[in-house]
């Protein structure tokens, strides 16, 4: 039975270059390396391909790095992806504290502006069949308006701290830590709640997507990544992704073709970065 090599992980290593491991245990070395007409060449341990040149790195094989593979590998994507959202929502929310910030040293001079603008509307407004008076719109703008500054403030603040969590669970994220998931997790929860609460007070489209986009990525990490003890908890987590690990495969030795190094030309042998 053979390794199977996804083109995921071969695209990986493509972008990100093959990792190659040299453990110090001599049996267990010999079943990754093998010698070509073009020299030495390594087994990566993310795509099982062979790499000419020197290993990336050597020492025990315990201490041997765990490439996402397979599975893990997918659920990477999926995580950078949520990074990548995150990271525009981090931008939007601090570019709205700024705004906040901006409107406020407007405030007095908007506030006139709107009063002057709002009776020379009306008479268009009625004939559209528009209620100024009873508008919602107009009603929210009147009491943005006449917000106080330290209000303001506390929003601008408020914007600006939800606009670092999300930079901070952006990063967390596309570099798969564990305490990112954690966070995300708490974090969007912790907003469900007043979601709730805003579509009972007006349901629209935008809500109700935005509120089961976030249940769905809350029940992904909890389940997928097995948090707070669901389905093993981090323990088994850690015990899955070395099982999956070509290393733990090759000292198993339970693929026969790990033992089996290219000969010959070396043409089947990928170039090592």
């Amino acid at each position: 039975m053979g390794i199977r090599l996804d083109s995921r992980e071969r695209r990986t290593c493509g972008r990100q270059g093959h990792l190659t491991y040299a453990p110090a245990e001599p049996e267990l070395a010999a079943r990754l390396r093998a010698h070509t007409a073009l020299g030495e060449a390594w087994r990566c341990l993310r795509c099982g391909d062979w790499a000419l040149g020197a290993p990336a790195g050597s020492g025990p094989a315990e201490q041997a790095p765990v490439p996402a593979r397979g599975k893990a590998l997918r659920q990477l994507a999926l995580l950078r992806l949520l990074a990548v959202e995150r990271a525009v929502r981090a931008v939007v929310l601090v570019v709205a504290a700024y705004g906040v910030k901006r409107f406020a040293s407007a405030q007095t001079s908007l506030r006139r502006s709107f009063n002057d603008a709002l009776p020379a509307a009306k008479p268009l407004a009625d004939r559209l069949g528009i209620d100024l008076d009873h508008s919602v719109l107009v009603r929210e703008a009147t009491k943005a308006l006449h917000a106080s500054q330290t209000t303001l403030t506390w929003v601008a603040l408020g914007l600006v701290a939800y606009g670092v969590l999300e930079g901070v669970e952006a990063v967390g994220l596309w570099l798969a830590r564990r305490w990112a998931e954690y966070l995300t997790v708490v974090a969007t929860a912790a907003f469900l709640p007043l979601e709730v609460y805003e579509m009972f007070e007006r349901a629209t489209p935008t809500k109700i997507g935005a509120f089961v986009l976030n249940v769905a990525v809350v029940v992904y990490l909890i389940v997928a990544k097995r948090l707070f003890g669901v389905r093993g908890g981090a323990a088994e987590h850690h015990r899955q992704m070395r099982s999956d690990s070509l290393l733990e495969v090759t000292a198993a030795g339970t693929e026969a073709d790990l033992s089996a190094a290219p000969h010959g030309s070396g043409a089947d042998v990928g170039m090592g970065r």
